[in-house]
């Protein structure tokens, strides 16, 4: 069967927007198959009013954590809702003149993409004010498979995971609105636009679909791997390579030795990635990301080797480990906050043992392994494809 995304099937799906007036939670990802944009869609063939943003805006022109107001939208004139600003969450009054809301944005496959959450969010709202929630689902770009990670202790639940799921959790966005519908008791009315011809086992590109950068350091599907590995430095004060033509490839800080991180991560002899020194410079380019910008950092480059064995958390963790253990003089976890006042290492690992260091990096591993396999077990209920 030939392979369509969800708005590939916007007219198959036409009576579900006919003779309402439709509210859209998208993005730059939000495109068909031949680019053309799911706003322009909606707003041809159907009552397109509102236009609801996640991080980064509608049009994926704003960098990580930039605080987002209300606005108009430049090409349409409509007005957009702000979603990553004061409020996460729309007010009743953000929801009287629409009927329902649709949703298209591209997922990464990670728990701290906050583009989950503002869905979660939104569904949370639909239930309240009686308002029916489309979603336009698309491809798991690491494959809708593979399971990795912990499960999200609720005490550091934040808006980087609400939820106890993994960090990796192998689910399509569609699937995971699913999960969260009825899991973590939203109850909202819900429908699905499935995909035409998609397989869990695919990778991104096994669909033929076009890769749109969801956000700017997400700039290619490999990256959806490296920043389940890498995002965690965020955390720490080891750069994650922001501000660099290879964000969460590169990891590094003025202190570290790549040559000496390199040689020990290679006698680990990790499944599916190599590792080589390297040099980087980070660019300053919003204030609260310029970690060590204008600084020459020495540090490493992660090279993925094999998709199917890679296992970006166990890699990540690792990393940290090992650097911990070379570098203890230097290596710090940062005091950076959540707004909710939690560690923010915490809050992306989803649990505070690997900040007061309770657990050693195999039990860490270990107990992975059986939250994983308790995970797949819930997932599975809600699988849209095989």
């Amino acid at each position: 069967m030939m392979f369509k995304l969800g708005i590939d099937k916007l007219e198959a799906n036409s009576a579900l927007f006919e003779g309402k007036r439709v509210g859209l939670l998208t993005n730059c990802t939000g495109v068909d198959s031949s680019l053309e944009s799911t706003i322009d869609l909606l707003c041809e063939h159907f009552n397109l009013v509102k236009l609801f943003a996640p991080e980064h805006g509608v049009r994926g022109n704003l960098q990580a954590g930039v605080v987002l107001s209300d606005y108009v939208d430049e090409k349409t004139g409509l007005p957009v809702i702000s979603l990553y600003g004061s409020s996460k969450c729309p007010k009743k009054e953000a929801t009287e003149d629409i009927d329902m809301v649709a949703f298209d944005m591209q997922d990464v496959g990670s728990r701290f993409y906050t583009y989950l959450y503002s869905m979660a969010y939104m569904m949370e709202a639909c239930a309240e004010y009686n308002k029916k929630f489309v979603v336009f689902d698309r491809p798991a770009p690491m494959n809708a498979l593979g399971v990795e990670g912990n499960m999200l202790e609720l005490s550091c639940s934040s808006f980087i995971g609400r939820y106890p799921i993994p960090q990796r959790y192998g689910l399509t966005i569609g699937e995971c609105a699913r999960l969260f519908n009825s899991e973590y008791g939203i109850g909202c009315d819900l429908s699905i636009i499935t995909m035409d011809g998609y397989e869990r086992s695919m990778f991104f590109e096994d669909t033929g679909a076009k890769w749109i950068v969801p956000s700017p350091n997400i700039p290619t599907v490999d990256t959806c791997f490296t920043f389940n590995c890498s995002c965690l430095f965020e955390g720490t004060n080891v750069s994650e390579g922001r501000g660099t033509t290879k964000p969460f490839s590169f990891i590094g800080s003025p202190w570290l030795n790549g040559d000496k991180l390199a040689e020990a991560l290679k006698c680990l002899s990790l499944p599916g990635v190599s590792f080589r020194p390297h040099y980087f410079t980070p660019l300053k380019y919003h204030h609260k990301y310029s970690k060590y910008a204008g600084e020459l950092c020495g540090g490493i480059e992660i090279h993925i080797n094999d998709r199917t064995l890679f296992r970006p958390v166990q890699t990540g963790l690792t990393i940290l480990y090992t650097i911990k253990e070379l570098f203890n003089e230097d290596f710090r976890f940062n005091q950076i906050y959540m707004e909710n006042g939690k560690h923010i290492i915490d809050c992306i690992t989803g649990g505070n043992y690997v900040r007061e260091n309770t657990r050693s990096l195999n039990d860490i591993l270990t107990g992975y392994e059986a939250e994983c396999k308790e995970f797949e077990n819930v997932k599975a209920k809600y699988h849209l494809y095989s």
